[in-house]
């Protein structure tokens, strides 16, 4: 892994030396002897060699100096300068040397960038432990995210089926009202119109003139619980039956119907059942 970083330094430093050393000669050979320029080349090239050295070596140990640093980079400044010199002075392609005297700088920033990566490097096991942590991290929140969307569609079925079931139960129940609505209109007109009462006089006339039974409507709604059937030997008989039955329908004037009687005789503490009750009534009421 280091050579992705290491190689690229060492092949900047290479080349930022031999340009930096045949610069020298050929800009300083002219005005000194060649051997003259060409220690003066060795010499920016190997005080920033064996600056680097040094660094690699306190690097290596863990340690960093800032004055070796900075005596680094000020060979390289010096590098860079003479480029800049000669290119600034060349009566032939000056552009072109314009243009690779930053290739001193260049290799000491890739040295720096090697740095950083040594320092910030670690070995393949805990990067594996790292990769083992993401993958692990990524399951766990494509596990929730299908458990939420489950969870959503589910909810969204059963939401869809109880209103379904809710919207059916309330139409039948709209559809029953409707019906004993209707039932309950006819059974009320039938009861108050006038042919009604004709009709069970002209039934009734001939047994007891002058008395129209009270026809009374079907409960429709909440009714009076039934007290359960008594098969005690103090029951009423008959006859006790009925003249209880009539103390209480004439215990008011005028007479008292059958649902208001039958509430009164179960709440005297009295029980007969249902098919009594309304058989005493009938013989009392003729």
């Amino acid at each position: 892994m280091n050579a992705k970083t290491v190689l690229p330094a060492v092949a900047m430093t290479a080349v930022s030396m031999v340009l930096t050393l045949a610069v020298v000669v050929m800009w300083l050979g002219t005005a000194v002897p060649w051997p003259v320029a060409l220690v003066v080349g060795l010499g920016i090239d190997g005080g920033w060699l064996a600056t680097l050295a040094y660094e690699r070596r306190l690097a290596a140990q863990g340690d960093h100096s800032h004055a070796v640093t900075g005596v680094g980079w000020s060979f390289g400044l010096v590098a860079t300068g003479v480029l800049v010199a000669h290119a600034l002075t060349a009566e032939e392609s000056a552009g072109a040397w314009l243009a690779v005297a930053w290739l001193p700088v260049a290799a000491k920033a890739l040295w720096l960038v090697h740095g950083l990566w040594e320092r910030t490097a670690l070995t393949p096991a805990a990067l594996g432990a790292i990769r083992g942590i993401q993958q692990e991290a990524r399951d766990e929140a494509a596990v929730a995210r299908a458990r939420l969307r489950a969870e959503a569609v589910t909810e969204e079925t059963r939401l869809t089926a109880v209103t379904t079931a809710g919207a059916r139960v309330a139409r039948v129940q709209a559809k029953t009202a409707q019906t004993l609505s209707r039932a309950w209109s006819t059974l009320e007109a039938a009861r108050d119109g006038e042919g009604t009462g004709r009709a069970l006089t002209c039934v009734t006339d001939r047994v007891t003139p002058g008395v129209t039974p009270q026809w009374e409507l079907p409960v429709w709604g909440p009714t009076e619980p039934v007290a359960p059937l008594s098969l005690d030997a103090g029951a009423l008989s008959d006859e006790a039956l009925a003249a209880l039955v009539d103390q209480i329908r004439h215990s008011e004037v005028p007479a008292l119907s059958y649902r208001e009687m039958a509430k009164r005789f179960r709440a005297a503490g009295h029980s007969a059942s249902e098919v009594r009750l309304r058989a005493a009534w009938n013989r009392v009421s003729v």
